[in-house]
């Protein structure tokens, strides 16, 4: 890419763009801001944040059975899980807000019970952007005592650079616990527990215990390079720690639904967890011998990595870049 090429998109094609967003092209975008390039862009972070809403907000939605009573909604910004039942529907995530229409008919479909339950598994956007209007809607929010601080505070994420501001009151947790919780809803019992700074400092697991079915949030992204976010307490040493925590919870039966990417099981985590400690101790030794991060980037330390997992939104220079950020 030329060094002084730029991407020109306005708020109102933005908002406009919806479905037909260039996805690729955004991607580039990001591709290049993880790069370093020395772009001038013509659009501010708070724009390209609702560039970035649009083109994950496209996304269709897709459902699978995880049990009886127990549905995965994946698309607009990951994936949710549905617990339906008497007590009311309860919702693991809630993407992000342009899907809130399409969020709305998938649960019309689950049957006419009410959400009375939402889980947040971290701060970000695409998990809490619909908290609000299922707040509106007679459901109490819960989620980790940092997660309602962070969402509290106006976040520039520079590796993606992308801009929020402070979230509504309206679509803060109304609960928050600060080490586990435990809960009774629709004959099933889960448990929620905090993870030391991982992917935030604000990350939470849910195990869904009869079930056998265990919701990550983003400590794991199932095959592909993830996001560590250093500017919210993120860490790649809790990213490795955090995975081998939940590869303790499962079993060989267990349905592990990550953060992102494709339900799984407890073999591809471990894959996963395998990768991530192997591009610590890489980088981290690039960095302890007084590499600088260019220099990281030249080494070229993911090559043989890059083919299983660098198809994401990043690829092996720009989760260097990730790495090094976040030891």
């Amino acid at each position: 890419m030329n060094r002084h090429s730029t991407v020109r998109l306005t708020r109102r094609e933005a908002l406009q763009a919806g479905g037909a967003f260039a996805a690729g092209a955004l991607l580039e975008r990001f591709r290049a801001a993880t790069h370093g390039y020395a772009q001038q862009p013509t659009t501010s972070p708070a724009e390209r944040t609702v560039a970035f809403r649009a083109q994950i907000g496209a996304t269709p939605i897709q459902t699978e059975k995880l049990a009886d009573n127990l549905i995965l909604l994946s698309g607009p910004g990951g994936n949710v899980v549905v617990l339906t039942g008497p007590d009311g529907m309860l919702l693991v995530d809630t993407f992000v807000s342009p899907a809130w229409p399409k969020l709305q008919e998938a649960l019309r479909g689950l049957g006419t019970a009410p959400v009375r339950h939402v889980i947040n598994t971290h701060w970000h956007f695409d998990h809490t952007d619909n908290n609000a209007p299922l707040h509106a809607l007679g459901a109490t929010v819960l989620a980790h005592a940092n997660t309602k601080t962070r969402m509290s505070q106006p976040h520039h994420l520079a590796i993606l650079d992308l801009q929020f501001p402070p979230s509504p009151a309206v679509a803060l947790p109304q609960q928050v616990f600060k080490d586990s919780q435990g809960l009774q809803v629709n004959g099933e019992s889960l448990k929620l527990s905090h993870v030391a700074p991982a992917h935030t400092d604000t990350d939470i697991y849910v195990h869904f215990e009869k079930a056998n079915v265990l919701h990550t949030g983003d400590v794991f992204f199932n095959g592909r390079y993830p996001y560590i976010d250093g500017s919210t307490g993120g860490r790649m040493s809790g990213m490795v720690a955090g995975a081998t925590t939940l590869l303790g919870l499962a079993d060989d039966h267990t349905k592990i639904v990550p953060g992102h990417g494709a339900r799984c099981t407890k073999a591809d985590l471990a894959r996963y967890r395998d990768m991530m400690a192997t591009a610590h101790d890489r980088v981290s030794k690039l960095k302890s011998s007084g590499k600088s991060l260019e220099e990281a980037i030249a080494a070229k330390p993911f090559t043989d990595l890059d083919d299983k997992w660098g198809k994401g939104r990043f690829d092996g220079d720009a989760f260097v870049r990730i790495v090094y950020s976040t030891l």
